[in-house]
Protein backbone atom coordinates (compact mmCIF):
# COMPACT_ATOMS: atom_id res chain seq x y z
CA UNK A 1 0.00 0.00 0.00
CA UNK A 2 1.14 3.72 -0.83
CA UNK A 3 0.66 6.55 1.31
CA UNK A 4 0.04 9.95 0.01
CA UNK A 5 0.49 12.47 2.42
CA UNK A 6 -0.82 16.09 1.50
CA UNK A 7 0.58 19.15 3.53
CA UNK A 8 -1.21 22.85 2.70
CA UNK A 9 1.34 25.57 2.74
CA UNK A 10 -0.24 28.89 3.45
CA UNK A 11 2.45 31.58 4.17
CA UNK A 12 4.55 29.01 5.62
CA UNK A 13 8.10 30.09 4.08
CA UNK A 14 10.31 30.19 7.33
CA UNK A 15 8.94 26.70 8.32
CA UNK A 16 9.82 25.36 4.32
CA UNK A 17 13.61 24.17 4.58
CA UNK A 18 12.97 22.34 8.16
CA UNK A 19 9.68 20.92 6.57
CA UNK A 20 10.81 19.41 2.86
CA UNK A 21 14.06 18.09 5.22
CA UNK A 22 11.92 16.30 7.66
CA UNK A 23 9.63 14.80 4.57
CA UNK A 24 12.74 13.27 2.61
CA UNK A 25 13.24 11.69 6.08
CA UNK A 26 9.64 10.15 6.36
CA UNK A 27 9.88 8.84 2.90
CA UNK A 28 12.89 6.98 3.35
CA UNK A 29 11.50 6.12 6.94
CA UNK A 30 8.12 4.09 5.04
CA UNK A 31 10.40 2.58 2.85
CA UNK A 32 11.14 5.46 -0.36
CA UNK A 33 8.81 6.98 -3.07
CA UNK A 34 7.23 3.70 -3.78
CA UNK A 35 5.91 3.72 -0.13
CA UNK A 36 5.49 7.46 0.56
CA UNK A 37 5.07 10.62 -1.75
CA UNK A 38 4.20 13.52 -0.20
CA UNK A 39 2.29 16.56 -1.92
CA UNK A 40 3.10 19.92 -0.56
CA UNK A 41 0.29 22.40 -1.46
CA UNK A 42 1.18 25.97 -1.92
CA UNK A 43 -1.99 27.16 -0.80
CA UNK A 44 -2.53 30.69 -2.54
CA UNK A 45 0.39 32.33 -0.05
CA UNK A 46 1.18 35.69 -0.12
CA UNK A 47 4.19 35.16 1.03
CA UNK A 48 7.69 33.68 -0.86
CA UNK A 49 6.39 30.07 -0.89
CA UNK A 50 5.60 30.20 -4.35
CA UNK A 51 9.87 30.70 -4.83
CA UNK A 52 11.39 28.65 -2.15
CA UNK A 53 9.06 25.50 -2.10
CA UNK A 54 9.83 24.40 -6.14
CA UNK A 55 13.52 24.58 -5.52
CA UNK A 56 13.34 22.66 -2.16
CA UNK A 57 11.08 20.00 -4.33
CA UNK A 58 13.04 19.66 -7.34
CA UNK A 59 14.27 16.25 -8.10
CA UNK A 60 13.10 15.01 -4.35
CA UNK A 61 12.05 11.61 -5.18
CA UNK A 62 8.75 11.43 -3.51
CA UNK A 63 7.92 15.18 -3.31
CA UNK A 64 5.15 17.05 -5.08
CA UNK A 65 4.39 20.40 -5.71
CA UNK A 66 0.83 21.19 -6.05
CA UNK A 67 0.07 24.61 -6.32
CA UNK A 68 -3.28 26.60 -5.93
CA UNK A 69 -3.66 30.06 -6.96
CA UNK A 70 -6.18 32.18 -4.65
CA UNK A 71 -6.43 30.61 -0.80
CA UNK A 72 -10.16 29.39 -0.57
CA UNK A 73 -9.57 27.72 2.55
CA UNK A 74 -7.61 25.14 4.53
CA UNK A 75 -9.77 22.15 3.17
CA UNK A 76 -9.43 23.72 -0.35
CA UNK A 77 -5.63 23.35 0.11
CA UNK A 78 -6.15 19.79 1.24
CA UNK A 79 -8.91 18.81 -1.29
CA UNK A 80 -6.65 19.90 -3.85
CA UNK A 81 -3.63 17.88 -2.96
CA UNK A 82 -5.83 15.09 -2.45
CA UNK A 83 -6.83 15.28 -6.02
CA UNK A 84 -3.28 14.89 -7.57
CA UNK A 85 -2.53 11.71 -4.88
CA UNK A 86 -1.52 8.34 -6.20
CA UNK A 87 -1.69 6.32 -2.96
CA UNK A 88 -4.17 3.69 -2.02
CA UNK A 89 -4.22 5.63 1.51
CA UNK A 90 -4.30 9.39 1.18
CA UNK A 91 -4.43 11.82 4.10
CA UNK A 92 -3.20 15.32 6.02
CA UNK A 93 -0.83 16.77 8.24
CA UNK A 94 0.39 20.77 8.55
CA UNK A 95 3.25 22.56 7.40
CA UNK A 96 4.44 24.56 11.08
CA UNK A 97 6.01 21.71 12.18
CA UNK A 98 4.15 21.50 15.38
CA UNK A 99 3.24 18.26 14.46
CA UNK A 100 6.12 16.08 12.68
CA UNK A 101 5.77 14.81 9.04
CA UNK A 102 7.27 11.21 10.67
CA UNK A 103 4.33 10.77 12.72
CA UNK A 104 2.45 9.21 8.70
CA UNK A 105 4.56 6.82 8.69
CA UNK A 106 3.37 5.06 12.11
CA UNK A 107 0.35 5.69 11.09
CA UNK A 108 0.63 3.90 7.80
CA UNK A 109 1.68 0.48 9.47
CA UNK A 110 -1.21 0.43 11.27
CA UNK A 111 -3.17 -0.28 7.50
CA UNK A 112 -0.85 -3.33 6.77
CA UNK A 113 -1.51 -4.73 10.60
CA UNK A 114 -4.75 -5.48 9.88
CA UNK A 115 -6.69 -7.50 7.19
CA UNK A 116 -9.13 -4.73 6.71
CA UNK A 117 -7.13 -1.65 5.80
CA UNK A 118 -10.38 -0.13 4.18
CA UNK A 119 -12.17 -0.30 7.09
CA UNK A 120 -9.27 1.93 9.07
CA UNK A 121 -9.21 5.42 9.79
CA UNK A 122 -6.21 6.67 11.91
CA UNK A 123 -6.34 10.66 13.78
CA UNK A 124 -3.25 11.52 16.15
CA UNK A 125 -4.02 12.54 19.62
CA UNK A 126 -1.81 15.91 20.28
CA UNK A 127 0.25 15.82 23.77
CA UNK A 128 1.93 18.42 25.27
CA UNK A 129 -0.10 20.97 24.13
CA UNK A 130 -0.84 24.29 26.32
CA UNK A 131 -3.71 24.22 29.03
CA UNK A 132 -5.54 26.66 27.21
CA UNK A 133 -5.60 25.23 24.21
CA UNK A 134 -6.13 21.62 25.94
CA UNK A 135 -9.38 23.00 27.65
CA UNK A 136 -10.48 25.16 24.05
CA UNK A 137 -10.37 21.56 22.29
CA UNK A 138 -11.55 19.64 24.86
CA UNK A 139 -15.23 21.85 24.80
CA UNK A 140 -15.58 21.70 21.30
CA UNK A 141 -14.89 17.79 21.47
CA UNK A 142 -18.13 18.13 24.25
CA UNK A 143 -19.98 20.24 21.86
CA UNK A 144 -19.77 17.77 19.17
CA UNK A 145 -19.64 14.81 20.65
CA UNK A 146 -23.31 16.18 21.90
CA UNK A 147 -24.75 17.17 18.87
CA UNK A 148 -23.62 14.93 16.37
CA UNK A 149 -23.68 11.89 18.29
CA UNK A 150 -20.60 9.85 18.14
CA UNK A 151 -17.42 10.32 19.85
CA UNK A 152 -15.63 13.20 18.47
CA UNK A 153 -12.32 14.18 20.43
CA UNK A 154 -9.21 16.27 19.35
CA UNK A 155 -10.90 16.80 16.30
CA UNK A 156 -8.03 18.72 14.58
CA UNK A 157 -5.19 16.60 15.73
CA UNK A 158 -2.69 15.33 12.78
CA UNK A 159 -2.02 13.37 11.37
CA UNK A 160 -5.24 12.01 9.08
CA UNK A 161 -4.93 9.10 7.52
CA UNK A 162 -7.42 7.13 5.40
CA UNK A 163 -8.41 4.69 2.97
CA UNK A 164 -8.70 6.13 -0.79
CA UNK A 165 -11.67 5.07 -1.22
CA UNK A 166 -13.58 5.83 1.45
CA UNK A 167 -12.57 9.96 0.81
CA UNK A 168 -13.86 9.01 -3.19
CA UNK A 169 -17.46 8.18 -1.73
CA UNK A 170 -17.25 11.83 0.21
CA UNK A 171 -18.86 13.84 -2.58
CA UNK A 172 -17.59 17.64 -2.05
CA UNK A 173 -16.45 18.43 1.83
CA UNK A 174 -16.02 22.38 3.55
CA UNK A 175 -13.24 24.11 2.39
CA UNK A 176 -12.35 25.69 5.49
CA UNK A 177 -11.39 24.61 8.96
CA UNK A 178 -14.80 22.04 8.81
CA UNK A 179 -12.32 20.09 6.82
CA UNK A 180 -11.12 17.93 9.93
CA UNK A 181 -14.36 17.87 11.38
CA UNK A 182 -16.40 16.89 7.82
CA UNK A 183 -13.53 13.65 7.31
CA UNK A 184 -13.73 12.61 11.05
CA UNK A 185 -17.35 12.55 11.31
CA UNK A 186 -18.03 10.72 7.94
CA UNK A 187 -15.58 8.09 9.41
CA UNK A 188 -17.42 7.57 12.65
CA UNK A 189 -20.72 7.91 10.43
CA UNK A 190 -19.56 5.02 7.97
CA UNK A 191 -18.55 2.46 10.58
CA UNK A 192 -15.04 2.52 10.26
CA UNK A 193 -12.53 1.36 12.31
CA UNK A 194 -11.27 4.67 14.33
CA UNK A 195 -7.68 4.56 15.88
CA UNK A 196 -5.76 7.48 17.46
CA UNK A 197 -1.90 7.23 17.66
CA UNK A 198 -0.10 9.87 20.23
CA UNK A 199 1.91 12.45 18.73
CA UNK A 200 4.11 15.24 20.51
CA UNK A 201 2.72 19.28 20.22
CA UNK A 202 5.30 20.80 19.15
CA UNK A 203 6.32 24.78 19.06
CA UNK A 204 5.86 26.59 15.37
CA UNK A 205 9.14 26.62 13.76
CA UNK A 206 8.70 30.01 12.26
CA UNK A 207 5.72 32.70 11.66
CA UNK A 208 2.54 32.76 12.76
CA UNK A 209 -0.64 30.80 12.90
CA UNK A 210 -3.47 32.05 10.29
CA UNK A 211 -6.15 31.59 13.05
CA UNK A 212 -4.83 30.59 16.44
CA UNK A 213 -3.69 34.20 17.30
CA UNK A 214 -5.49 35.32 20.77
CA UNK A 215 -9.20 34.51 21.94
CA UNK A 216 -10.75 36.33 19.51
CA UNK A 217 -9.75 34.50 16.94
CA UNK A 218 -10.58 31.40 18.45
CA UNK A 219 -13.85 32.40 18.85
CA UNK A 220 -14.48 33.21 15.48
CA UNK A 221 -13.20 30.14 14.05
CA UNK A 222 -15.55 28.51 16.59
CA UNK A 223 -18.37 30.09 14.95
CA UNK A 224 -18.00 28.96 11.48
CA UNK A 225 -17.81 25.52 12.72
CA UNK A 226 -20.51 25.89 15.00
CA UNK A 227 -22.65 26.80 12.48
CA UNK A 228 -20.98 23.80 10.08
CA UNK A 229 -21.89 21.70 12.96
CA UNK A 230 -25.35 22.74 12.68
CA UNK A 231 -26.18 22.43 8.93
CA UNK A 232 -24.01 18.79 9.08
CA UNK A 233 -26.74 18.15 12.48
CA UNK A 234 -29.78 18.94 9.87
CA UNK A 235 -28.27 17.41 6.81
CA UNK A 236 -28.19 14.29 8.86
CA UNK A 237 -31.32 14.23 9.95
Amino acid sequence: MKLSLVIPCFNEAGNLPALVARCQQAIAAAGGPSVMEILLVDNGSGDNTATILPALVQQQPGLKMVTVERNLGYGFGIWSGLQAADGEIVGWTHADMQTDPMDAVTALALFGNTDRPATVFVKGTRRHRALGDSIFTWGMAVFETCLLRVPLWDINAQPTLMPRRFMESWGTPPFDFSFDLFAYYAARRDHLSVIRIPVDFRQRLAGMSSWNVDWRSKMRLTRRIVAYSWRLFRSER
